[in-house]
């Protein structure tokens, strides 16, 4: 990528998440279960490298289940998922297209029905999801409502990738040992590590990894909630005459999250006069020079690609301690 292009594309994420937007790219996967109509679901554009007709694949020995094959993409091979099965949709017309997407500095490809559009959207108005009402139950993190031309309103189901890769893939990354993320920082006596991230599975194994780190923390589902829960901790440390790093040693965020993204989130702290002096450490499947540039851009003191528990680690211990030395 040139040096314009890349700060066009710096520039185009930041006008969009200076107002907590983001653009959805809208896809179908087929029928639901049991003859239903056919699903309308989404991912965040910033994930999807490009889009291209299904390819040949070349059969992949010992491969997961759901793992169509692998593909040779101008010199890269990557895995082809059938996201159809793993969701448990049936394609009316076959898997014409491939998604080819970047998640935690690792490349992979979703095979999918048929591409819609791509839209602008607010994060406040999507809507964490009810598991038990979603088609592709446990792997969709929120549900945006969209005008559907006709005064009506249509659903989309915003995937969950962690969960899904999780699923198709497992990782040994869910099970951290101590000998492989080293001794937790020190936190003053009663402060926690409040986390926010909607993804079931992430929530998972940053939880365990605070565990292994000995870390207390208050864990929470999406942005607005963490903000929240920050407002009510920031009363609390007003009326007893105390700063509040006293009871919030850190904010660990996620990026992409319904109601409030990480980009809100960390701004609002850092433009806060009495929370400003939290170090926020965005920890994210959205990887790229341009949204890790962005993420230095918003004030955040810290950035982890999702999940790299040795690196998040690391970057515990640095951000806290020089926190400690400025305090």
């Amino acid at each position: 990528m040139s040096s314009i292009a890349f700060q066009k594309e710096v520039d185009e994420r930041t006008n969009l998440t200076a107002s907590n937007k983001f653009e959805m790219l809208l896809f179908r996967l087929g029928k639901a279960p049991g003859g239903g109509q056919a699903e309308l679901f989404g991912i965040n554009v910033f994930k999807v490298r490009e889009i291209v007709a299904m390819p040949a694949l070349t059969a992949m020995a010992g491969a997961p289940q759901h793992v169509l094959g692998m593909v040779n993409l101008r010199g890269q091979v990557i895995p082809v998922i059938d996201l159809p099965a793993v969701v448990g949709c049936t394609p009316e017309t076959g898997l014409n297209l491939m998604l080819v997407t970047e998640f935690a500095r690792s490349t992979q490809a979703f095979a999918a029905e048929s591409v819609e559009d791509i839209v602008r959207l607010d994060w406040g108005k999507i809507l964490p999801a009810d598991h038990t009402a979603s088609v592709a139950r446990g792997l969709v993190t929120s549900i945006a409502r969209l005008d559907d031309g006709q005064g009506g309103v249509k659903l989309v189901q915003v995937l969950d990738v962690e969960s899904i890769l999780q699923r198709v893939m497992p990782s040994e990354a869910l099970e951290i040992k101590k000998e492989d993320v080293g001794t937790g920082p020190r936190l003053k006596p009663g402060a926690v590590v409040l986390a926010a991230d909607d993804s079931f599975v992430a929530r998972t194994m940053i939880e365990q990894e605070l565990k292994v780190l000995n870390l207390p923390f208050i864990m929470t589902k999406n942005g607005q909630e963490a903000w929240s829960t920050l407002q009510d901790l920031a009363a609390d440390c007003r009326a007893k005459g105390i700063p509040v790093t006293d009871r919030v040693a850190v904010v660990l965020s996620d990026l992409e999250m319904p109601e409030m993204d990480g980009f809100t989130l960390t701004r609002n702290i850092k433009g806060d006069p009495a929370l400003r002096a939290i170090p926020v450490i965005i920890h994210s499947s959205l990887t790229g020079d341009a949204n890790e540039q962005h993420v230095q851009r918003t004030g955040a003191d810290g950035y982890v690609a999702k999940f790299a528990a040795k690196e998040l680690a690391e970057t515990l211990r640095q951000v806290l301690a020089k926190a400690a030395q400025t305090s």
